[in-house]
């Protein structure tokens, strides 16, 4: 099983803390959909011969401004090109403000059978100081509006971490979000990235980001609140009702092939790695006017293959497999790196089950990039 990410790469406006790839201009629009449709005749065969695609993802960018021709044309596309699971999951990304009642129609009658809504907060100061489009008011009735037309496999974003005088707005944004009854939600802590808003504005001292400690009490309270409502932690930053899994994002913590398209868009066919131009004019150009991808590839080393394993699966719930990291990938932590492995179990950070497994635990969730980068291992 495969799975295809189409990333649409435009948006109304600019979010503060965003520094994924797209346009608030909707110049181009139509020609990137044209220019997705020829890549999808272009790359048919990345993912080899007759790859079965179970899930199909819709990100950006905003996909809810596609209307629903250019949905339409898409999902012809794929299923000119690919076999696609009877039981595919299709995700499309949407913000609130987006989904009127009748986009929400809209969608109900289309192919996209799952929804990931990004509502972010329900507090409307901080959904200002983030720029986003929506208002706290349509946060939930965009929601609510889905699930009236049908959608029960909704997943929606939250994020925490933002400044603030105490975690009572955190609070009120969880028990808001739990109200909602959805099966899966997805929560970030606010990450500050040199090229966005924030980031200048922190350089020049005009914003404020909160100490680790206070983003760290939220990310606990999340675990707790999480856990008390029923929902499994199946990822760092995902959360699911029992058997509620992403798939599609599932799928990647796995490592198993899929292919991106558009600008920006990352392919993985497990052997290598595939970067497009992020960049809407060129790829337009390049794909309609000269017939093929502007993508940079990247040959993954046996290390950079186990590094990859490591870096997704201590991500997850299921842990990292350090036999499998050794006997499939060549990378021996349980003998290069014993005296790490015994020092994160001694102080709380990770587990070792069955003594091949590595886990991380609460605490060490809160390490995992640090922890993670102290497991890499260089070219031998």
């Amino acid at each position: 099983m495969s799975g295809l990410y189409l990333h649409i790469p435009f948006c109304k406006q600019a979010c503060h803390y965003c520094d994924f790839h797209f346009s608030t201009s909707m110049a181009l629009k139509s020609r990137l959909v044209d220019a997705l449709v020829e890549e999808l005749a272009l790359r048919h065969a990345y993912l080899g011969p007759s790859p079965i695609i179970n899930t199909i993802y819709f990100g950006g960018g905003t996909p809810s401004l596609l209307t629903a021709a250019e949905l339409d044309t898409l999902l012809a596309a794929v299923h000119r090109h690919f076999r696609v699971a009877p039981d595919a999951e299709i995700t499309l990304e949407a913000n609130p403000d987006d989904l009127t009642p009748a986009k929400v129609r809209e969608l109900a009658a289309s192919p996209v059978n799952r929804l990931s809504i990004g509502l972010q907060s329900f507090h409307e100061p901080h959904l200002r100081l983030m720029n986003r489009a929506h208002s706290a008011e349509e946060s939930g009735a965009a929601v609510r509006r889905a699930q009236d037309a049908g959608f029960e496999n909704i997943s929606i974003d939250l994020i925490y971490g933002v400044p603030a005088p105490d975690h009572d707005i955190w609070q009120q944004d969880m028990a808001r979000a739990f109200a909602l009854e959805v099966p899966h939600m997805s929560c970030y802590a606010l990450t500050i990235e040199p090229d966005t808003v924030f980031g200048r504005q922190l350089k020049k001292g005009k914003f404020l980001a909160p100490p680790d400690e206070f983003v760290a009490a939220q990310f606990e309270q999340l675990l707790l609140e999480m856990a008390r409502h029923g929902y499994e932690q199946y990822e760092i930053s995902n959360f699911c009702r029992p058997g509620r899994e992403s798939r599609h994002n599932a799928a990647y913590w796995r490592g198993v092939p899929y292919l991106g398209l558009g600008p920006s868009a990352h392919s993985f066919n497990g052997h290598s790695r595939q970067y497009t131009v992020a960049n809407n004019p060129q790829y337009v150009t390049a794909v309609l006017d000269e017939g093929r991808v502007p993508a940079t590839v990247e040959e993954l080393s046996p290390r950079d293959q186990a590094n990859e394993y490591l870096m997704t699966s201590l991500r997850t719930a299921r842990g990292c497999n350090l036999r499998r990291l050794r006997d499939e990938l060549g990378l021996n932590l349980l003998q290069e790196r014993a005296a790490y492995l015994q020092q994160l179990q001694a102080t709380g950070l990770a587990r070792l089950d069955e003594g091949q497994v590595l886990r991380l635990t609460d605490a060490g969730k809160l390490l995992a990039d640090h922890i993670t980068l102290e497991l890499f291992q260089g070219e031998e």
